[in-house]
């Protein structure tokens, strides 16, 4: 019998090729078949994912396209095909020292002197960040208004090295990926503790941008558009956290017409 074919993943958007999606445990986790052809990553990689949830998730990614496959809005395929692939070649030691270091530009913790009615509002806003974090970890962070940022404690960033390191690798790609777009290892931490939701954690990020457009206006469908986007891929890297740090097995019915 003939070997059943692999799709590799582009980056191009292309029309929709399969009619069927469904998941089948392999050795070592769960791959994604379209029809009877298994997905495989960018660089051409069995695209295998260690839990049957997130399996699940993807495949409903890619059964949800319509006529057209919009790869750039799969947001859960792009993640996992980071993970697979990890293109820069980093150890998970390097992940938590590339998120550690968002502490020393974190949004919340830059602060600007004017106007006025910014700086209350980002007291008002931010400060509440700060001190669940320093109660949460047991550190010390605070914020400034230097260009130069907050001077964060040695002890402090240990510790969220060490918080960090209780996650595996893929979780800490996704983990990333949450800081990038909220420009805030704060705000990340608050999300994936259910401290705020996405939405709260989008907004807090973009906190000086929306006080912007309160005042001088905006280009509505431009503002709008982006705010979803940001809220797409945050929603995404929360749960591809989360189904990352699954474990056990969930019954399921695979995937069909």
């Amino acid at each position: 019998m003939a070997a059943p074919m692999s799709i590799c993943i582009f980056l191009a958007e292309k029309r929709r090729f399969y009619q069927n999606v469904s998941i089948s445990q392999g050795e070592g986790g769960f791959e994604i078949n379209l029809d009877h052809r298994k997905l495989k990553t960018p660089q051409a990689k069995l695209f295998m994912v260690p839990s049957e949830t997130l399996a699940l998730a993807v495949a409903t990614e890619w059964d949800s396209q319509q006529d057209t496959i919009k790869l750039y809005a799969m947001h859960l395929t792009t993640l996992c095909n980071t993970a697979l692939d990890n293109p820069s070649q980093r150890s998970k030691d390097q992940l938590i020292k590339a998120a550690v270091k968002f502490l020393e530009t974190d949004t919340v913790c830059y602060r600007v002197e004017e106007p006025p009615a910014l700086v209350e509002l980002q007291k008002n806003e931010w400060d509440p960040i700060i001190e669940w974090a320093e109660k949460r970890y047991n550190v010390v962070i605070g914020s400034s208004t230097s260009i130069l940022g907050p001077s964060i404690p040695q002890s402090t960033k240990d510790t969220f090295v060490s918080h960090l390191a209780s996650y595996n690798s893929w979780a800490l790609q996704g983990i990333e990926y949450m800081i990038t777009q909220l420009k805030s290892l704060l705000l990340s931490m608050s999300l994936l503790d259910k401290h705020l939701t996405v939405e709260q954690a989008v907004l807090l990020s973009r906190l000086e941008e929306e006080f912007q457009i309160q005042h001088w206006g905006n280009v509505e469908w431009a503002h709008d558009y982006e705010m979803y986007e940001v809220r797409a891929r945050t929603a995404a890297a929360a749960l591809f956290v989360h189904l990352c740090l699954e474990n056990s097995t969930v019954k399921h019915k695979l995937l069909q017409d």
